[in-house]
């Protein structure tokens, strides 16, 4: 089981993360890398590193022929496979070892058992593990599961046997419904995981997400490492996770930690894992969810607090060594949270972002698991996530403060992120008192959740520190310096200079000079800030004889400037246009006008719902996109008839790419 060199087969930041493993235990390591990554960071930090193929993931990353030639012709013996792709194939782990190879986790076997919701659930019972009620038979016909269906009373779930991340699930309120959610929930689990099987189960409306980390070696030991809570969550995708779980009884917290372990030597586990539960507050009770054979996104946050390297112990497990700590010397220190930083707008949907990164400016003094950095391009074929942020504290909340104040530190630009948003849920009440659970964005943003609009002083400020990055003071004639009063002030008369924000109705307008500079916009609120100075990415200054000093980042994007800047609610970015800009780069928004359905972004096209000659209503679904592995109901933008129709299922398209044509409805 010795081996000397380690394939990754996975790529970002959890490529990067099993990298700095490898290198603490003097491993070499292998970068697989699609042609859409050639130029990522884990390619160019990896000691060999083999193109396998094209961006889609089922050429490339999912592509176990490639991958397992790739290990052998750089003479890797070992592969490790990271999270999310082949991680959770026993198939995959099978070849690996068929070809030789050690396979950095359990073996094939617990990851087929635990690959299937309904084998891990009897696995679970047989342990003495609570399980939710439900109906995980064999007998899969329509008339058996609704049938049961009405023994279990809704709420229920109906899930994917092989599902997750929300694929193939559907919540039934009304019985009428169960029907469409079986056969729904049935049709997807087939085109997302290959497996049409189904189960159902209690719907737990107000439970909290509650997971134990296992690690066992190959002698037989099986330890725990605490428990963490991920009850944040987004389309079932989790967004904020935190170790310990916080409000937990004492009791219930060791007995969910014991029958973790227990499940874990029942089916003979080796490497880490984790046991999810759903915790039911209001029954003070527990239940299995699943068993997660491979290392967790969120593995960071039980690092933190017990000090243990998840990834050097798994490579250590897999080259045979048994633990070399037991139970009773394992401590929990402080509270750690993470925060998952996505290219996405939440503001809409959770709507997918991509583009170049044109500003990485992370905070200092945290720990921060990226796979991106300036110049990084996002595109669509891949996860949202681009990084983690991980904070530890003495207490709780020590850490949401930390965290807080870490996000409010950290700079994007190029690429929207969800940074404001997730620092609105640090800072909601909910999440301070422990109200939150796995439904609970409803209730925390009744209406949706919208960015907060920043303050006419942090806009006024946002155009002087472009105006300062665009004319420095570089001398005391004014043909030694740039900005627009050069040619005005020899004449005796102060010259001005104009910025627009988009979407504001008019420019923002700086006069003055170095030493006292006045920002008007176009509400007519002004500011005067004298010995104003922009550097090392901070803006300074005096109001009203009081000190100013703010972080401020400019950057140029691809047809405008990019300034971010800190403000009372946290960093917030802003899109300006210069005089030259404005008549040359205008804004022209969707293409092809209100009767044309275009992609808001580069994706995959998955179904399409009309047919030429079709009528549709404004607001009904005409395509569902994929991208970033999130599906996306494009609906349309009037009433009318589907006059033409550009794309098919399959299709690959761009951003703002024509798909549906619609001759509108005429109005009376």
């Amino acid at each position: 089981m010795s081996f000397t060199r380690v394939l990754i087969a996975n790529r970002g930041e959890i490529a990067r993360r099993i990298q700095r493993g490898c290198r603490k235990l003097g491993l070499e390591t292998v970068a697989v890398f699609s042609e859409a990554d050639r130029d990522a960071p884990f390619v160019a930090e990896a000691d060999h590193a083999v193109c396998i193929g094209p961006a889609a993931p089922s050429a490339s990353y999912l592509n176990v022929a490639a991958i397992i030639e790739a290990a052998r012709a750089t003479g890797a013996g070992a592969v490790h496979p990271g999270y999310g792709f082949l991680s959770e194939n026993a198939d995959f782990a099978a070849a690996v070892e068929a070809a030789g190879l050690v396979f950095v986790g359990p073996e094939a076997r617990a990851i087929a058992k635990m690959g299937s919701k309904i084998a891990a659930k009897a696995a679970a019972e047989a342990a003495g593990v609570p399980v939710l009620p439900g109906y995980r038979g064999a007998d899969q016909s329509d008339a058996r599961l609704l049938q049961e269906a009405g023994a279990l009373g809704v709420p229920f779930l109906v899930k994917a046997s092989a599902g997750g991340g929300g694929r193939g699930m559907r919540l039934v309120t009304d019985m009428a419904d169960a029907p469409e959610a079986v056969a729904s929930a049935r049709a997807e689990a087939q085109g997302a995981f290959g497996d049409p099987a189904v189960f159902l189960e209690r719907y737990a409306p107000r439970a909290r997400h509650v997971e134990v980390q296992v690690l066992g070696d190959t002698h037989g030991t099986v330890l725990h490492l605490g428990d963490r809570d991920c009850s944040l969550q987004r389309n079932h995708q989790k967004l904020i996770e935190e170790a310990p779980a916080p409000d937990l009884p004492e009791d219930l917290r060791d007995d969910m930690r014991t029958a973790a372990v227990r499940l874990a030597q029942a089916i003979g586990y080796r490497s880490a894992g984790t046991v999810e539960y759903l915790y039911d507050p209001e029954r003070a009770a527990y239940y299995f969810l699943e068993m997660n054979t491979r290392l967790q996104v969120e593995h960071p946050v039980t690092e933190a607090i017990t000090g243990i390297d998840l990834v050097e112990w798994q490579l250590r497990i897999a080259r045979g060594e048994a633990l070399t700590f037991g139970q009773s010397d394992l401590r929990f220190d402080g509270h750690a949270i993470e925060v998952r930083i996505a290219a996405e707008n939440p503001a809409e949907n959770y709507r997918p972002e991509t583009g170049t990164i044109t500003l990485w400016a992370p905070p200092s003094g945290v720990r921060l698991d990226t796979g991106v950095g300036e110049g990084s391009v996002v595109g669509h074929h891949y996860d949202s996530m681009l990084a983690k942020l991980i904070v530890h504290a003495p207490d709780r909340a020590q850490a949401i403060r930390e965290s807080v104040a870490a996000i409010n530190r950290f700079a994007v630009g190029g690429v929207g992120v969800n940074l404001a948003f997730q620092r609105a849920l640090l800072m909601h009440p909910d999440f301070a008192a422990v109200r939150h659970h796995t439904a609970g964005l409803a209730e925390m943003f009744p209406g949706g959740w919208t960015p907060p609009e920043p303050d006419a002083q942090s806009r006024a400020l946002a155009a002087l520190a472009l105006h300062l990055h665009l004319a420095p003071n570089t001398g005391n004639t004014p043909w030694q310096r740039l900005g627009a009063w050069r040619l005005t002030a020899p004449a005796g008369r102060p010259g001005a200079a104009y910025y627009w924000t988009r979407g504001d109705d008019g420019p923002a307008r700086i006069a003055g000079d170095a030493t006292k500079l006045a920002v008007m916009l176009p509400d007519g609120a002004d500011l005067a800030v004298e010995s104003p100075a922009l550097a090392a990415n901070r803006l300074s200054g005096r109001i009203d004889g009081v000190p100013l000093a703010r972080a401020a980042h400019v950057r140029r994007a691809r047809d405008h400037w990019q300034v971010h800047l800190s403000t009372p609610d946290g960093l917030a970015g802003f899109a300006f246009e210069t005089l030259e800009e404005r008549h040359l780069h205008r804004d022209t928004g969707l293409t092809g006008g209100a009767d044309m359905l275009v992609a808001p972004m580069p994706g995959a096209v998955v179904e399409l719902r009309v047919a030429p000659g079709g009528r549709v209503a404004a607001g009904d679904t005409l395509v569902v996109l994929e991208a970033m592995k999130l599906l996306q109901s494009l609906t349309a933008p009037v009433s009318g008839t589907v006059a033409e129709i550009y794309c098919a299922p399959g299709d690959t398209v761009a951003g703002q790419a024509p798909l549906v044509k619609l001759d509108p409805e005429e109005t009376p």
